[in-house]
């Protein structure tokens, strides 16, 4: 079964490829914290100012509120 990153639609043949490459992977710049998904940043703003989660049903918004850049996010261990 082939995976697909839903973010740049490349295949890998498993799920640890997949979750390899979505560390790297450079159209899923943002992070919506509200629901989870990764995005380009082109997808969240018409105008390069407003930030809106593209996922529908969504109401995460604005860089720094519910939209973070995922190069500047932090994993905390419990």
């Amino acid at each position: 079964m082939p995976y697909t990153c839903r973010d740049c639609k490349r295949t890998f043949s498993s799920e640890l490829e997949l979750d390899l490459h979505q560390d790297n992977c450079a159209d899923g710049e943002l992070f919506c914290e509200s629901c989870g998904s990764r995005f380009a940043e082109r997808e969240a703003t018409e105008d390069g100012w407003h930030y809106r989660c593209p996922t529908p049903d969504c109401d995460g918004e604005g860089i720094g509120k519910n939209i973070y850049q995922v190069s500047k996010m932090r994993l905390q261990t419990p």
